[in-house]
């Protein structure tokens, strides 16, 4: 088990806020544009899981990547392909939806998750 990983490659939203508080890690939200309009953490990228392996070269290759979706399932996917190509990648367990019924904060200050 490495130093941010809680179960594998899956990280609580709790510490997920820990270690972007502490920039330890890029945040990328790979949800659709009108989820990432509704609301979103902030500081995290957005790039479109449909996206993201074109736009590969925009993450750190230095620093561990930290992908999040609504419920986990589609940022999970993204974790497990960063990892196959050599990126420090993981996953926020229960996506944006576990890190706003945590309390966490979302922008804009009326965001909201959209469903999917």
């Amino acid at each position: 088990m490495n130093a941010f990983s809680e179960t594998e490659f899956d990280l609580s939203a709790q510490r997920v806020k820990e270690i972007i508080d502490a920039d330890e890690a890029e945040l990328v939200d790979v949800r659709e544009p009108y989820e990432w309009d509704a609301g979103r953490i902030p500081g995290a990228k957005h790039i479109e899981l449909e996206r993201l392996a074109g736009r590969a070269d925009e993450l750190p290759k230095d620093k561990p990547v930290i992908f999040l979706c609504r419920m986990g399932r589609r940022s999970a996917l993204a974790t497990d392909a960063f990892r196959a190509v050599g990126y420090d990648a993981y996953n926020m367990r229960g996506g944006i939806q576990a890190w706003a019924e945590e309390g966490l904060p979302l922008e804009p200050d009326d965001g909201q998750v959209a469903e999917h």
